[in-house]
């Protein structure tokens, strides 16, 4: 991913968001600095598959430019486990974590009453 203030693409190429949904990439789109036009397609299906670029477009615009790259590595991360899972999505995994711990805990219980 490029920085938020660079664009990702070249003169006359889109990012990958708007190669995905096969349009002119603006100058100021503000999905390119994110979606590069190699890998960025494949991103980004599961995010507007998901959410919609319109909501991710809108939601993005509400956050401070230095926060978008962090935003939009969750807002994939929830995608991808929203199409693994469609119910629980990314909690399903955080349940999943916290049993492990739980279990891995259980020996060491003795310790933590001292």
């Amino acid at each position: 991913m490029a920085s938020s203030g660079s664009t990702a693409t070249g003169p006359g190429s889109p990012c990958g968001a708007c190669k995905f949904l096969r349009r002119k990439c603006a100058t100021d789109c503000i999905f390119a600095p994110y979606f590069s036009s190699e890998h960025g397609p494949a991103r980004f299906a599961a995010i507007h598959k998901v959410f919609g670029a319109s909501n991710v477009s809108k939601l993005l615009s509400h956050i401070p430019a230095h926060d978008r790259c962090e935003a939009v590595v969750t807002i994939a991360y929830e995608a991808q486990a929203r199409i693994r899972d469609p119910v629980y999505g990314c909690v399903a995994h955080i349940f999943a974590l916290q049993q492990q711990v739980k279990l891995w805990k259980l020996p060491f219980d003795h310790l933590l009453t001292v």
